[in-house]
């Protein structure tokens, strides 16, 4: 039975704080937002990245917040939700994408589903897949959008896999390395979590830049 004082704070909880998350719903939380992100659509505004780094840094139990999370466990969930949700995503999208996209009069929603179509021609199925995981928003979207799109579900499920554990263990094991190395690492907590963030771009950042140098050296050479 759950008690008074736990039910308030999970009633209480804020959705976009990784924290309040954390200290409400613990390793079990992380899983559902993972899930939630990736293969939802209304799960577009969670906070995946900061929510994976932040739960890293509990393991070691270095931050003043009366929370301690296990490490093993927080990885397993974190990968579960993080790749069932994507696949998720992917299958509702192939179901259903198609006949939404033809009935919708969302220009929204159809210039979304034109921009997650170009980011696939553009890169490759694997590729985009895979960079998709490192940017807010984007990872929600192109996994439905994927299977509207009639990505084959063999590249998404091997590209979806390998980006998923890359960034869900990835971001976990980092805020577990700097809270195990850095005293009082709770005292900078925010501006690492924006660190984190800008460097979880920077995949993308680099591709873009690679795929604009290959343009403009095709256009000269034409």
């Amino acid at each position: 039975m759950i008690a008074p004082q736990q039910l308030a704070s999970q009633l209480a909880v804020n959705v976009l704080d990784a924290q309040s998350l954390l200290a409400a719903f613990g390793v079990l939380g992380v899983g559902v937002v993972l899930f939630a992100e990736t293969g939802l659509l209304i799960g577009f505004f969670l906070p995946g990245d900061s929510l994976l780094f932040t739960a890293g840094l509990l393991c070691t139990g270095t931050a003043d917040r009366g929370v301690k999370l296990s490490l093993a466990p927080l990885l397993v969930a974190a990968a579960v939700g993080a790749l069932a949700g994507s696949q998720c995503g992917y299958l509702l999208g192939r179901k259903a994408g198609g006949a939404l996209l033809a009935r919708s009069r969302s220009q929204r929603l159809h210039e979304g589903a034109q921009r997650a179509e170009e980011l696939l021609e553009r890169y490759g199925f694997a590729k985009a897949i895979v960079l998709a995981r490192f940017v807010p928003v984007v990872r929600t979207v192109l996994n439905p959008m994927a299977g509207a799109l009639g990505v084959p579900l063999r590249t998404f499920t091997v590209s979806q896999v390998a980006g998923g554990l890359v960034w869900s263990i990835g971001l976990t094991l980092a805020g577990y390395a700097l809270g195990s190395s850095v005293p009082n690492i709770d005292k900078y907590l925010l501006p690492v979590i924006a660190l984190i963030v800008i460097v979880s771009l920077v995949p993308l950042a680099a591709e873009l830049l690679r795929s604009r140098r290959a343009a403009k050296a095709k256009e000269a050479r034409g």
